[in-house]
């Protein structure tokens, strides 16, 4: 890869952040080097490229570290215009993307690692915050798609979708850990459920995501350590 146009990127492979940088540059079809990063004892780099959060992921272009996944994103799709677009022209549909996707990002996927790291009453809170906005997002695409949602494909893979699949993908492996279904996706959001379903069929994103039991495993430890840390 020439040095002008080399690409890195620093990830942990059981981040959902990370898989979502991950599937856009996949998309895109960008060559790029994987950095697989001990979150225990983080590299010079990472901790060079991201002195402020000191978390992955961090894409590198040119030498140069852009961090934040959503805005990885964003600079991706604005910086290599082969492939998918990831954001509309319509200001005001980019605009509605943005918020949808920060909504996933900020609100849902909060909540769902909370649901994880506890049990009883403040799981059981986590778990019906999560249910309450699953509903507002499918309200949210029906109103992105007021004609009906379009058949997915690789080649007009959005945004949003690269946010939801990041994010839901592991809903499979979440339930065995916990071992019940706390949220049923199929019943609570079927618009979403579908379209998950559709991406995950895509062979960019087959090929993307990491074993389940090796996300099932790295999901117990995860939890382990959050109920020992509450318990002591």
């Amino acid at each position: 890869m020439a040095e002008e146009n080399k690409v890195s990127l620093h990830g942990f492979f059981a981040s959902p952040y990370v898989r979502r940088v991950e599937l856009a540059l996949k998309f895109k079809g960008i060559p790029y080097e994987y950095v697989e990063e001990d979150l225990k004892n983080k590299s010079s780099l990472l901790l060079k490229y991201n002195p402020v959060h000191k978390k992955v992921p961090v894409l590198v272009h040119n030498g140069k570290p852009i961090v934040e996944s959503l805005v990885i994103l964003e600079y991706i799709d604005e910086t290599w215009k082969n492939g998918p677009q990831f954001l509309p022209e319509d200001p005001y549909k980019r605009a509605q993307i943005r918020f949808w996707a920060s909504f996933v990002h900020q609100q849902v996927f909060q909540n769902m690692v909370l649901i994880l790291k506890t049990d009883g009453e403040a799981q059981e809170k986590a778990v019906k915050e999560v249910s309450e906005k699953l509903s507002l997002l499918e309200e949210g695409i029906k109103s992105i798609f007021p004609e009906g949602i379009p058949i997915i494909d690789q080649e007009n893979v959005g945004l949003l979708d690269i946010v939801i699949v990041s994010t839901f993908s592991s809903y499979k492996a979440l339930k065995e850990v916990l071992g019940l279904e706390l949220i049923d996706l199929e019943k609570t959001s079927p618009l979403l459920f579908s379209r998950l379903k559709a991406l995950l069929e895509l062979p960019v994103v087959e090929g993307a995501l990491p074993p389940h039991e090796k996300v099932v495993g790295a999901l117990k430890f995860m939890r382990q350590n959050a109920l020992n840390s509450a318990s002591v």
